[in-house]
């Protein structure tokens, strides 16, 4: 059985999926990204696709269960390199890949996961200052 390969950029991870996805192919990316995920402390996935010609259902929802997975594991799901007839067909099968953030390019994909985490940043902090500033008299 093929494994697509995980790489650790930062604190996000990169995975390339360069082979097809076979349903255990799949699984196992899943169960393998899940352990990456917890092992690393990693708040970024990015997925990058730009080798998949083709994208069926089963790969949709593949994404889809992928990107609800690292949710959990508090990482954030990019998926990159989508052709534009991945993109229609995707479309066509009504997926919607829920809770996927797409980017044309890993560079792309690696700003939009530390711009998230900047604003997630900015937001804890600034509910911090609010709270010292109203419980000091």
């Amino acid at each position: 059985m093929e494994r697509v390969p995980i790489l650790k950029i930062g604190d996000i991870l990169l995975v390339s999926i360069q082979v097809d996805m076979s349903d255990q192919t799949a699984i196992q990316l899943q169960e393998d990204l899940a352990e990456r995920i917890v092992a690393t402390g990693c708040h970024g996935v990015i997925i990058d696709i730009t080798a998949l010609d083709i994208v069926d259902s089963f790969v949709g929802r593949m994404l889809s269960t992928i990107a609800s997975i690292s949710k959990v594991l508090d990482a954030e799901t990019v998926v990159v390199g989508m052709r534009p007839a991945v993109a229609i067909t995707l479309v066509e099968l009504g997926l919607s890949l829920n809770g996927i953030r797409t980017a044309l390019n890993v560079e792309r994909g690696m700003e939009l996961i530390a711009a998230s985490r900047a604003d997630d940043g900015d937001v804890a902090l600034g509910d911090d200052e609010d709270t010292e500033t109203t419980a000091t008299p």
